[in-house]
């Protein structure tokens, strides 16, 4: 649809990265479930893939939908079939070369 459209018209510029963040937040605080957000995750890696993809926690407003844990562990759930490396890019390491961080 259009989000996807407009993602895509994003993700084509190689200096663009996606912060995953919100995503709770945004959903229903009381119901959601992991797997509601795949469709949008699959959209995100599809385009932009695991080396342009930042993990954003977004605490401590996660609280009000179910805390940082959950949050992390829709991600870490999702990130599963991906390499230890592309998950360590994901978790920090493209935050890191987005953002000229030495560490």
């Amino acid at each position: 649809a259009d989000w996807r459209r407009d993602i895509q018209r994003l993700a084509a510029h190689e200096n663009v990265y996606c912060k995953v963040s919100g995503l709770v937040t945004e959903a229903d605080w009381q119901h959601w479930q992991p797997q509601d957000f795949r469709p949008y995750l699959d959209v995100i890696f599809e385009t932009f893939g695991p080396g342009r993809v930042l993990f954003g926690s977004d605490w401590p407003v996660c609280n009000v939908a179910g805390g940082y844990d959950a949050v992390v562990g829709v991600l870490a759930d999702y990130l599963r079939p991906f390499s230890a490396s592309e998950q360590a890019q994901v978790w920090g390491g493209n935050a890191g070369r987005f953002y000229n961080l030495t560490i």
